[in-house]
């Protein structure tokens, strides 16, 4: 995600449980901002308005989802663009700096710097988007769903376990879960009338 128009301040942001820590570059690499920056609404309006003050702001975080969601939010609101600076951009851009300590100043300060020096290295941030939304549901039905089969799975293993346990034994790994397998139990309503069949 290039940025269609040079922001004149970009500002990285690490982000945290509880505050997050902010490092605002202008497009010649000048530290006009660098401090932490709390998890709070108002405290964080403030701080965009007043780097909007410089001109065009682009706010990139590390991580766009759950802690990072209310900085997006207010950013946006705020008329800031955003982008995100993925983990593997972000590791790799992290070896070009100097030292090896890992401080929230020292993260802001490389996604900041990353994102004016390498913008082709930012992703966006559509939260509003309808296809994103729609997938993040699919997403959650699936997952959903695959908790709920496997639930099924663990209780049909423990029911066998308690009246059949060699039977279960049978029915090792993904096995028992094959359609099959599924189709036999119900139609012969469990071992006794499956021995009872034969082969």
């Amino acid at each position: 995600m290039e940025p269609s128009t040079t922001p004149e301040i970009i500002i990285g942001l690490d982000v945290g449980k509880t505050d997050h820590h902010a490092s605002a570059l202008t497009t010649t690499g000048e530290r006009i901002y660098d401090k932490p920056l709390p998890q709070d609404e108002a405290a964080q309006r403030e701080i965009f308005a007043s780097m909007q003050a410089h001109g065009s702001v682009l706010m990139v975080v590390d991580q766009p989802n759950t802690i990072g969601a209310l900085p997006i939010a207010v950013a946006r609101d705020c008329g800031c663009t955003v982008g995100d600076l993925p983990d593997l951009a972000m590791r790799k851009a992290a070896d070009l700096y100097p030292g090896r300590s890992k401080t929230d100043r020292r993260d802001a300060f490389i996604i900041a710097d990353t994102a004016r020096t390498m913008p082709h290295t930012l992703r966006a941030v559509d939260r509003d988007d309808e296809t994103l939304v729609a997938l993040k549901m699919l997403a959650g039905f699936h997952d959903d769903i695959a908790k709920d089969a496997t639930r099924t799975k663990n209780r049909l293993r423990s029911v066998l376990t308690q009246i059949h346990p060699a039977l279960e034994r049978v029915f090792a790994g993904e096995i028992l879960s094959r359609t099959l397998v599924l189709d036999s139990l119900i139609h012969y309503e469990g071992p006794t009338k499956l021995a009872a069949a034969g082969r």
